[in-house]
């Protein structure tokens, strides 16, 4: 049986599923085919603000120690900085800063994380940090005016729960770092944002600390952030790793956590941003790679803008080497975009959100139904997965009875609804899939045996295999509903467009006169 979509609103679709998207450190930018990649994917789906590790790591080059007649000073440069904010801004998508990781110059400790060397210890200076902190956020102000860098939120440190991201995961120091971070920036404009504590999953007990520590000193925080994923422990192989996934809704429980945890607390109607989310947070997982992928997070990107002000997928293009240049174009990395820009299932679940419309009609465990100002209807739908490493259904139907309406247009009569004369009426139909075969280049690449470096015909063929199929049809209107009855193939995300036909045909054609047409 159809489940029928009502005429009335039941809501507004957010584009919190937008505000936001993650990136590799910030040098990154300084590459042509990373700006390539951020090129299409603005082009394509149109992120409002980025985020990613290392903006004041020794490779952005900002914090110079010196000595000069004896006296250790300190130069801070903005060359690398200033190259990177262009880019983001030309590209029409903003910073989101994470003051981070400490430069080497600065830092009390040798201990680091990735492959680049990002420092994690605490600075050995904490007046040094707080010089460092406001002459970065004076520089982009007088290069970018303060009305513009009033938009930029900025996080202080990443995941500073673990032993990885923060030297011995020392709450208490992290705590010191984040009101001095905060007191510095808010020393420069009082209408900067700041905030944090940026925590992983798992580490909820840190929000009552949090709170409590920030209250009672009185320390700016203007919003609050944490990550989320929902893999299991790391199965390593050479060059990869495999994981076990929890249901979809469990990236939406965690996005809801700080909410619940924060509820009573001073900080409770803070905005909420998940700065960093994914199935699972190891970028050599081949899951990141696939259609199921995309079918995970599509109930997800629905939903997840009723539990907070921005999400961001953690990553949106493979230039990134946290574990190392990657050593197959192929590999499991977060990226939306591969190497070489070749689209992911997962890519076109998020240029298919950015074709909804801003009122939502319905919203199931398979669909989301939403309607544009000018009277078009969007439909999205998915076969639901629940992350396991085997979907026991190859198939799935989604049943829908939609309200569809012609855009008001006052010089020109309505058209017929297929119950006056005049004919019946037609709705235009358009749907675009991905699915295990249709718009899928890693089961192409599967199919020309994996190669780690594909020729250029080859990198061609999974550019072709990466478009989602599309088609068309007419279909009746009648009492202002169209009947859809979608059958998805396996891990399959589709998104359907209908729109009123208005007939423009003249009144001497006859297509049965074209010869070889037989409609």
């Amino acid at each position: 049986m159809a489940v029928v979509v009502p005429s009335e609103p039941i809501g507004r679709l957010t584009d919190a599923w937008r505000a936001c998207v993650g990136t590799g450190r910030a040098s990154l930018a300084l590459r042509g085919d990373y700006v390539e990649s951020l090129t299409r994917t603005q082009r394509d789906i149109g992120f409002r603000a980025v985020r990613g590790h290392g903006l004041l790591s020794d490779d952005m080059g900002v914090h110079r120690p010196y000595t000069l007649d004896g006296e250790r000073r300190v130069r801070h440069s903005f060359t690398y900085v200033d190259q990177v904010v262009d880019t983001y801004l030309a590209q029409g998508i903003r910073p989101f800063l994470e003051l981070g990781f400490m430069p080497s110059g600065l830092a009390s400790g040798g201990q680091t994380v990735f492959w680049w060397n990002g420092n994690v210890t605490p600075p050995s200076s904490y007046p040094e940090w707080a010089e460092l902190v406001a002459a970065t956020l004076r520089h982009l102000v007088d290069r970018y005016g303060i009305e513009e860098v009033r938009s930029w939120p900025v996080e202080v440190w990443n995941e500073p729960n673990l032993t990885n991201f923060w030297a011995g995961a020392d709450r208490d120091e992290y705590l010191r770092l984040y009101e001095v971070t905060a007191r510095a920036v808010k020393d420069v404009d009082s209408g900067l944002q700041v905030g944090g504590p940026a925590i992983s999953p798992g580490a909820d007990e840190w929000w009552e600390p949090f709170a409590e520590f920030v209250t009672a000193r009185d320390v700016p925080c203007d919003f609050v952030s944490r990550h989320a994923y929902t893999s299991g422990p790391a199965q390593h192989v050479p060059f990869g790793t495999y994981q076990d996934m929890q249901p979809p809704q469990a990236l939406l429980d965690q996005f809801g956590a700080a909410r619940r945890h924060l509820a009573g607390s001073p900080l409770a109607e803070l905005p909420v941003h998940i700065t960093e989310f994914n199935t699972s947070y190891r970028p050599d997982n081949p899951v990141h790679d696939t259609a199921d992928n995309a079918a995970y997070l599509a109930p997800v990107l629905a939903a997840g803008g009723d539990l907070v002000d921005s999400f961001s997928y953690w990553t949106f293009c493979d230039v990134f080497e946290e574990e190392g240049v990657p050593t197959s174009l192929f590999h499991g990395g977060f990226g939306l975009l591969t190497h070489r820009g070749i689209a992911k299932p997962t890519f076109h679940l998020y240029a298919f959100m950015a074709r909804m419309g801003a009122t939502v009609l319905a919203r199931g465990d398979d669909h989301l139904v939403t309607r544009h100002k000018d009277g078009r209807v969007t439909v999205l739908a998915w076969q639901p997965v629940d992350g396991s490493a085997t979907t026991a259904a190859t198939s799935h139907t989604v049943r829908l009875s939609v309200p569809v309406a012609a855009a008001a247009r006052p010089w020109a009569a309505p058209p017929p609804d297929g119950d006056h004369d005049g004919g019946p009426a037609t709705v235009f139909a358009l749907r675009h899939r991905v699915n295990e075969s249709d718009g899928n280049a890693w089961t192409a690449w599967q199919g020309l045996g994996r190669p780690a470096s594909p020729s250029a015909r080859h990198l061609d063929v999974l550019h072709e295999a990466s478009r989602p199929a599309v088609e068309h049809r007419a279909l009746p209107l009648a009492r202002g509903r169209v009947e859809l009855d979608l059958h998805l193939a396996q891990h399959e995300v589709t998104l359907v467009e209908l729109e009123v036909v208005r007939d423009g045909t003249a009144p001497w054609t006859d297509d049965t006169r074209i010869p070889g047409y037989h409609p």
